[in-house]
């Protein structure tokens, strides 16, 4: 798979402060060497490994989503058990 000069290339590698995203797994090229491996291999993995990343980031952002609703009604709550006790 080769790229034109004007199309966006991936980092060779992500830094921490960067998540890695699935396209950048997709798009990935490696310089091909004389005995080198099969590329069409490699190309699946890197697919599977990309939708295995996808599936992962999106639970990820479901439990972050959820932590954020718990957060808020433990809050709630607490006022509410505050509010309850000043006034007995």
């Amino acid at each position: 798979m080769t790229r034109r000069s004007d199309e966006r290339q991936p980092p060779a590698q992500a830094t921490r402060s960067q998540q890695l995203r699935p396209w950048q797994i997709r798009e990935r090229c490696f310089n091909v060497r004389r005995r080198g491996l099969d590329p069409v291999e490699i190309r699946t993995f890197l697919h599977q490994v990309a939708d295995e990343l996808t599936v992962a980031q999106t639970a990820l952002r479901a439990v972050q989503e959820e932590n954020v609703r718990i957060k808020n009604a433990l809050r709630s709550w607490q006022s509410a058990q505050s509010a309850n006790h000043r006034y007995r």
